[in-house]
C-alpha cells in the first residue's frame, strides 16, 4: 500500500504519550499478556482484570516510540483516504454530504461514552460520540497473533470502523441498536453479524475507491485485507481459542462471511451491494 508523503487527516485525536495513573499490584509480564489475548479471542473486555486490588499508584509507560509515530501516520492516511472516498460515494450515490468521524489513538487504556476502552477490547467505533477508538498496538496482534499480515490489512481495519460511522450516517446503526435492545441475546446477536458484515462490504467499498482515486493498492494489497477478515472471523477466533465455533454467539460472521462481503463491496463499489439486513444469504 502506496501511503508514505500523502495527506494526513486532520480528524485524528492523539491521546497516545499522555501520562495514565493506575494501581499497583495488577496483573503484569507474562500475565498481563496472557489476559489480554484471551480477552481479545473469546470477545471479552478485560479492562477491569487489569485494574489492581492492592493499594499504591504507578504510572503508566506512555512514551512514544518510533513504530508508534509511524503506525499513527499510517492511520491518519488511511483517514484520509477513507474521508474523501466515502465524500464521494455519498455524492454519486446518494446525493448526501459526508460527515467525517474522528478517530482517536490512544495507548492501553482509555475512556469513551460507550465504556472503558483498552487494547483487550480490541478497535471499535462508539456513536455516542461518533468516534471510532484504535490502540495502534493492535496492529502487532494482528500481525503476530491473529495472522493478518501486511500494511493494508491493517487499513482494512481502519476501514471497518469508519464502515460503522457510515451506518451512522445513514441511521443504519442507531436503527438497528434500537431493535437489539428489545430482542433476545440471539436474536441481538444475529443482528449485530448483519451489521458487521455489512461493515465488511463498505470497507470493500473503500478499497474499491482508494484503488480508483488514489492507485494506493499494490499487488497483493487485497489479498491482504481478505485475509485479516478470514482471520478475524468469530469460527476462527473461537477456534484459535481452544473452543468449539457456537454460531449463536457468532457477533461479527464467519471467516467466509467477512471475506465474501468485503469482496461483494470491493467488485461492485454500490453502497445497494451491502444490503445485509434483507438477504437471507449471508
Amino acid at each position: 500500500m502506496k501511503w508514505q508523503g500523502r495527506r494526513e487527516s486532520r480528524n485524528i485525536e492523539d491521546r497516545r504519550g499522555r501520562s495514565k495513573t493506575r494501581a499497583a499490584g495488577g496483573i503484569g509480564g507474562v500475565g498481563l499478556v496472557a489476559v489480554l489475548v484471551v480477552g481479545y479471542f473469546l470477545g471479552i473486555d478485560v479492562t477491569p482484570l487489569l485494574q489492581s486490588r492492592g493499594g499504591g499508584q504507578m504510572v503508566a509507560s506512555s512514551e512514544m516510540t518510533a513504530e508508534d509515530k509511524s503506525a499513527g501516520q499510517f492511520v491518519s492516511v488511511t483517514l484520509a483516504d477513507t474521508e474523501e472516498v466515502w465524500a464521494q460515494v455519498f455524492k454519486d450515490q446518494l446525493g448526501r454530504h459526508y460527515t467525517p468521524a474522528t478517530l482517536v489513538l490512544f495507548k492501553g487504556v482509555t475512556q469513551s461514552p460507550c465504556g472503558g476502552a483498552s487494547g483487550a477490547s480490541g478497535p471499535f467505533y462508539c456513536p455516542g460520540d461518533n468516534k471510532a477508538y484504535l490502540d495502534t498496538d493492535f496492529f502487532v496482534t494482528l500481525e503476530r497473533q491473529l495472522g493478518a499480515k501486511g500494511d493494508f490489512a491493517a487499513a482494512y481495519v481502519v476501514a471497518h470502523e469508519i464502515a460503522h460511522h457510515v451506518q451512522g450516517e445513514l441511521g443504519i446503526l442507531s436503527r438497528a441498536n434500537e431493535v437489539r435492545a428489545q430482542v433476545s441475546l440471539a436474536e441481538s446477536n444475529a443482528i449485530s453479524v448483519r451489521m458487521e458484515l455489512q461493515a465488511d462490504c463498505f470497507a470493500g467499498i473503500w478499497a474499491r475507491g482508494a484503488q480508483e482515486k488514489f492507485g494506493s493498492i499494490d499487488r497483493g494489497d487485497l489479498e491482504e485485507a481478505i485475509n485479516a477478515a478470514r482471520q478475524i472471523g468469530d469460527d476462527t477466533l473461537q477456534r484459535n481459542a481452544g473452543k468449539r465455533p457456537n454460531p449463536h454467539s457468532f457477533m461479527h460472521g464467519t471467516s467466509e462471511q467477512r471475506s465474501r462481503w468485503f469482496v461483494t463491496g470491493y467488485q461492485s463499489g454500490e453502497l445497494r451491494s451491502c444490503d445485509t439486513f434483507s438477504t437471507n444469504n449471508l
